[in-house]
């Protein structure tokens, strides 16, 4: 029996401890090591003297005991606390998740913890969460697709920011170039009677986007019809944003060969609903987004669309941020992002033959009704 239980007790001590922590004294008994000693290597404090060999036997016996720092600690020390507030109406689909992923990688490199708050688009939460986040000791925002009203007490980039706010940097796509690119590519295959979608109200990007189409529809001699202009107003991030819309412009019986969709999600959407309708994309009718965001690719046809380096501007706004925060650069008012146009299978030349509407209201209501 001694010899069995003897057995359980060498086996149990064996066993990694992962779940428990080790203190910074206990570590530096372990080591031999003055704990003053042990806290400049692990809090990588700049200036001191000490030999190579032992910082890195410091460090792998840091690992080995699952010794963790006491960041709050640290930060009360420093008055630095890496961390970042993100405010973002939501994480749906394509815009939003591929800002993140180019925020997210950036600030994993520069050593940096974010907290992200969703805000729906609600003026209310956008003021709460701000004063939260700035609470829990974020040293700078990003707002993504967000309207700020006021100045904040810390740094901050916004993200398709078009308001001047003080302290506020703004990253912004090209939108002249941008419309340029979209109605000269439609422009320039015959299309002549194109419908237009336009953002959502509360939506940062919406008003810069269509007053820029505006012009441009005016340089190239385009007449923009009023019944041929839909809003969309449903807060949501999926491709059947696009579908009532669609409804809504061949309710009409305005003829029309080509759709300006807002993005790439309600591109989607506009597409299925042409193909409820029996009418074929680009064939009949030509659709173009915006974004390219990564299922534009896998669309069924593929989606031609105004592409805008959605990780790269993650990326740039972070660093913008983190130079403000370490006053490394001036800061800058606003930085512009390059468009660019990306054609698939979604557009086309348009048909010498009449361009689509529906008869009645009775075969949009039936085609409407098979889809479901």
């Amino acid at each position: 029996m001694k010899d069995t239980a003897s057995s359980k007790k060498r086996e149990q001590s064996t066993k990694p401890q992962t779940h428990q922590t080790t203190s910074l004294k206990q570590l530096a008994e372990h080591l031999g090591l003055n704990p003053a000693t042990v806290s400049v290597v692990l809090n990588e404090v700049p200036g001191r003297s000490i030999p190579q060999a032992t910082r890195d036997r410091i460090k792998a016996a840091a690992k080995l005991m699952n010794y963790q720092p006491n960041l709050l600690a640290r930060s009360l020390r420093s008055r630095r606390t890496l961390t970042i507030g993100i405010l973002v109406p939501e994480l749906g689909e394509g815009y939003h998740t591929q800002v993140m992923r180019g925020i997210g990688d950036q600030l994993i490199q520069a050593g940096y913890f974010y907290l992200t708050a969703h805000h729906r688009h609600k003026p209310n939460l956008i003021e709460d969460y701000t004063r939260m986040l700035i609470g829990r000791g974020a040293q700078g925002l990003i707002a993504i697709d967000t309207r700020l009203e006021h100045p904040v007490s810390i740094p901050v980039v916004a993200i398709a920011g078009h308001r001047h706010i003080g302290g506020v940097t703004n990253v912004l796509l090209d939108h002249a170039r941008a419309a340029e690119l979209a109605l000269g590519h439609l422009y320039a295959l015959g299309h002549r009677k194109i419908a237009f979608m336009r953002g959502q109200p509360f939506s940062s990007d919406s008003d810069e986007r269509w007053k820029n189409l505006v012009v441009v529809a005016d340089r190239l001699g385009l007449e923009i019809k009023p019944e041929l202009v839909v809003s969309l107003d449903r807060d949501m991030t999926s491709p059947e944003l696009g579908y009532p819309v669609v409804q809504q412009l061949l309710a009409t019986k305005e003829p029309f060969t080509a759709i300006v969709a807002f993005n790439d999600i309600s591109a989607m959407g506009s597409i299925r609903a042409l193909k409820d309708f029996n009418l074929r994309v680009p064939e009949d009718v030509s659709v173009i987004g915006f974004d390219d965001i990564r299922a534009a690719a896998f669309t069924l046809p593929r989606l031609t669309t105004i592409n805008q380096p959605l990780e790269e501007i993650g990326r740039v706004a972070t660093q913008s941020l983190l130079n403000r925060i370490h006053n490394t650069i001036p800061p800058r008012d606003e930085i512009t992002v390059e468009p660019e146009l990306i054609i698939r299978e979604s557009t086309g030349p348009v048909k010498a033959d009449a361009p689509p509407c529906l008869d009645d209201g009775l075969e949009l209501q039936r085609a409407g009704q098979s889809s479901r």
